[in-house]
């Protein structure tokens, strides 16, 4: 299991990205294979990138805001 960050230090990015695509994802109430199909991505590679074990490029950041419907800041700020 990966640790997260103390409270008080920043977030990584990829923590950052990983509990905003969670947030997106419940927020419309979608589980990780609805997502994983509407993104074109595997349910697998989506529980990776929500527990920040998985790096993930440009491509595919580009894959989740289209199929959430956001701007890249939504799922990295």
């Amino acid at each position: 299991m990966v640790a997260m960050p103390e409270p008080s230090a920043p977030l990584s990015l990829r923590h950052r990205l990983a509990q905003n695509l969670r947030r997106l994802r419940l927020e419309r109430q979608w589980s990780q294979e609805d997502l994983a199909e509407r993104s074109g991505l595997h349910h697998n590679q989506i529980s990776m990138i929500e527990r920040a074990r998985s790096s993930v490029g440009i491509d595919i950041v580009e894959k989740l805001m289209a199929a959430l419907g956001v701007r890249a800041s939504d799922l990295l700020d």
